[in-house]
């Protein structure tokens, strides 16, 4: 929905998409803490990066909501998957069945389950938000450097 200035209803109260909104609505409803973009998670490409996850809920799994999930997007969380295997890093999408690209056979969910990535369709099962406490990530989550990831090669 917008408004007369074309901001988007979503925009004005801060979230980058009604769909975080909405999200957003049912993780307070369940009286969790909200914690939108609260923590900064680094991952080596190129670089050192770091990445922004959407939600933390309060047993410390991270939330990232996608409506439009990129190709480079799937790579990053392949990669933040592989640097930091101790958190909990689940999606949030509005449409698992959609393609992850024009033409391809393979749904964001049929990819998902392929890469061991757990996901849903816009409402958080209430399980992830009754799961005991796993790992609560701190505000900045550094990368370790090995040799793998090295920059400097």
């Amino acid at each position: 929905m917008y408004n007369k200035r074309g901001y988007s209803k979503a925009r004005l109260k801060g979230f980058r998409s009604g769909l975080e909104q909405v999200v957003a609505a049912q993780i307070t409803k369940e009286k969790h803490a909200l914690r939108y973009e609260t923590t900064k998670i680094q991952w080596v490409d190129f670089s050192i990066r770091s990445y922004t996850p959407d939600f933390i809920l309060d047993n410390g799994i991270i939330l990232e909501v996608k409506g439009f999930w990129s190709t480079a997007d799937r790579r990053k969380h392949i990669e933040i998957k592989k640097q930091h295997d101790t958190l909990d890093i689940r999606l949030v999408f509005e449409n698992s069945k959609r393609k992850i690209r024009k033409g391809s056979k393979t749904t964001y969910a049929a990819w998902c389950e392929k890469k061991d990535i757990v996901y849903c369709d816009r409402v958080i099962p209430r399980t992830w938000l009754q799961e005991n406490l796993i790992f609560m990530p701190p505000n900045i989550i550094p990368v370790e450097r090995t040799e793998d990831n090295d920059v400097h090669k």
